[in-house]
């Protein structure tokens, strides 16, 4: 019968304990043994200078990844504090190095956030790795390092960061666009008139009472100059049908006021209905389309609110 096998017990000791002197060291060690880092990592490291000086610091290891790429790392054998994150971006710039690895052996959720985030903000070709190192033996074996990396890049946090970068530049599209059209709305009508620029796809003022306004909306193709009825907040907003049929009865006369066809949307399946102007343009892409379609949309508010004017002072849910 088989001796069962004896298991030893794997005991995590403190890091100085092994490495008495971060620089002395653990970093010596490391140099001569990036391979226990790079198989966690998932990729290849070769060293090429220790201590290597940028203005008055020095990088602890700078290394060329798989592809030729600089990879500066840091090590800190503490608790993660703000000057080291400074110098890691520091060593990252002053480089031009792709990868920027920390080494520490009690990482603040702080700092891992922000690593996270830098992964998420930055070019799709740079990557920030937060790697925990710990100290592990077997009895009297000799002390071991263990590396587990907390935070790196991928695709996924990288198309986040795209798409909330495209997010970022809507935004300031929109908002450059509204401020324009306001400003160039102020010369030629009171309507907008106390309404600021924001940064989303539309703007609006009260038409009168509650739940009814007119509003410029604007995408990539087109912008629009409309009316707004969404007093009923029921589901279904059966009131609010009820008051946009109070006003198409008079189609004819409000068309021949505005001066041509306008698009009567019901909205069967939403709750809210609207009567609008749409004008095709590019709004952020071409200056000149971008300021004919603003006159364009400030002309069609001006005359949308004239031919209204009359049938919504007499509207009524009841």
């Amino acid at each position: 019968m088989n001796k069962p096998r004896e298991v030893a017990k794997l005991e995590i000791v403190p890091v100085r304990q092994a490495f008495k002197h971060e620089a002395h060291n653990f970093t010596r060690w490391l140099e001569l043994h990036i391979d226990a880092l790079t198989e966690r990592l998932g990729f290849e490291l070769s060293v090429t200078a220790r201590e290597q000086k940028v203005g008055d610091f020095s990088i602890d290891l700078v290394c060329e990844d798989d592809e030729g790429g600089a990879v500066v790392i840091e090590n800190q054998l503490e608790r993660t504090n703000h000057n080291h994150l400074g110098q890691l971006l520091t060593y990252l710039v002053n480089l031009d190095a792709k990868k920027a690895i920390w080494i520490t052996t009690e990482p603040r959720p702080e700092h891992q956030k922000v690593i996270e985030w830098l992964n998420e903000a930055s070019s799709t070709d740079v990557g920030f790795y937060m790697v925990r190192v710990e100290a592990a033996k077997i009895g009297d074996s000799p002390f071991a390092p263990i590396f587990t990396v907390l935070a790196m890049p991928n695709q996924k946090i990288k198309e986040v960061g795209e798409k909330k970068k495209e997010w970022a530049a809507n935004h300031l599209d929109r908002y450059s666009f509204w401020s324009e059209l306001l400003e160039k709305s102020k010369g030629k009508t009171k309507l907008f008139s106390t309404i600021s620029p924001v940064r989303f796809h539309y703007i609006n003022m009260g038409a009168g009472q509650s739940g009814i306004y007119f509003a410029y909306t604007v995408t990539r193709k087109r912008g629009t100059a409309e009316l707004v009825i969404d007093k009923d907040k029921q589901e279904g907003g059966a009131k609010n049908k009820k008051m946009f049929d109070q006003v198409r009865k008079h189609q004819a006369e409000i068309e021949r006021v505005f001066g041509g066809p306008i698009e009567w949307e019901r909205m069967e399946s939403a709750r809210s209905s609207r009567i609008r102007i749409s004008i095709d343009g590019d709004p952020f892409n071409n200056p000149q389309s971008r300021a004919k379609l603003q006159e364009q949309m400030i002309d069609a508010m001006i005359r949308l609110h004239e031919a209204l004017k009359p049938y919504l002072e007499t509207l009524t849910a009841d």
